[in-house]
C-alpha cells in the first residue's frame, strides 16, 4: 500500500502550513507514503483538447505528467491547498482538473480509493479544504477527513501590513498594529489543527489496513454523487 501526499502551496516547505499540515497526516497512517510539493511546478488546466478520451492518458505534455504513475499507483490521497479567494490556488486546481483524464469510457481507476483534504488560509483554511472534497467525490473517492488551520497571509510579510487597511493584520489587531513573529500565525503552533491532521492519519491508516472495499466505497460515492445533483 502507498498513499500520495500533494502539497499544493507555492512556499518552501519550513513556511507552508500546507505542507506541515499533510505532512504530519501522512507520517501518522503508518503507511508508505510519497509527499510531493508542487512549488515551481509547471502545471496547466484541462484544454478541453479530449486526447485522453481514448486511452485515458492525458496528452497535455507538462509537469503533471511525471505525477501520472503515483496517481494511479496510490491507494490513496491526502491533498492540501492554501486559500485563495475561498478557493483553491491556481497550480491545486489545474492539478486535480487534469484527472480528468481518468474518467473516461468508465475508467475507475481512481474509484473506491480513500481521500483526506486539507487546507489553510490566512483566516480559514476551510474553503479549499471543501474544494479538494469536491474533487474527490466527482472521482468517487471517499473524503475520510478534512483538515484546517490558519496560515501566515502574505499581509505579514508583503512589507505593508502595519499600514494597509484591508490587511489582514489590522483586521485581526486594529488600526496600529505591529507585526511580531508571535503573531504570525503558524500552524505548528496550533494544537487543534496538528492533532486533527494526526487524527486524520490515524484514521486513514486504519482504513486502508482493514482492507477497505473499493466497490462499496464507489457505490456510496455514486450514490452520494447522485443525491448532490438532484
Amino acid at each position: 500500500m502507498k498513499i500520495l501526499g500533494i502539497s499544493g502551496s507555492s512556499r518552501k516547505k519550513d513556511t507552508s502550513g500546507v505542507y506541515k499540515l499533510v505532512k504530519t497526516v501522512l507520517e501518522n497512517t503508518g503507511i508508505e507514503y510519497d509527499l510531493v510539493s508542487l512549488r515551481g511546478k509547471k502545471i496547466g488546466g484541462c484544454i478541453a483538447c479530449l486526447g485522453c478520451a481514448k486511452d485515458n492518458i492525458c496528452k497535455v505534455s507538462d509537469d503533471m505528467t511525471e505525477l501520472r504513475d503515483k496517481i494511479v499507483g496510490a491507494d490513496a490521497y491526502v491533498i492540501g491547498a492554501p486559500n485563495y479567494y475561498s478557493g483553491l490556488n491556481a497550480v491545486t486546481h489545474a492539478f486535480i482538473e487534469r484527472w480528468f483524464q481518468f474518467r473516461h469510457q468508465g475508467g475507475d481507476t481512481l474509484w473506491g480509493k480513500l481521500g483526506i483534504a486539507v487546507g489553510v488560509g490566512g483566516m480559514d483554511g476551510r474553503f479549499p479544504a471543501d474544494d479538494i472534497e469536491k474533487f474527490f467525490l466527482y472521482s468517487f473517492i471517499e473524503t475520510l477527513a478534512k483538515v484546517s488551520g490558519q496560515g501566515a497571509a502574505s499581509c505579514y510579510s508583503c512589507g505593508y501590513g502595519e499600514s494597509c487597511a484591508v490587511g489582514i493584520p489590522q483586521m485581526l489587531y486594529g488600526k496600529n498594529v505591529k507585526i511580531t513573529n508571535e503573531m504570525i500565525p503558524d500552524v505548528s503552533r496550533q494544537p487543534e489543527a496538528m492533532t486533527s491532521a494526526a487524527d486524520a492519519g490515524i484514521l486513514l491508516g486504519k482504513r486502508l489496513k482493514s482492507g477497505h472495499d473499493r466497490k462499496v466505497v464507489t457505490q456510496n460515492m455514486q450514490q452520494k454523487m447522485t443525491d448532490m445533483m438532484n
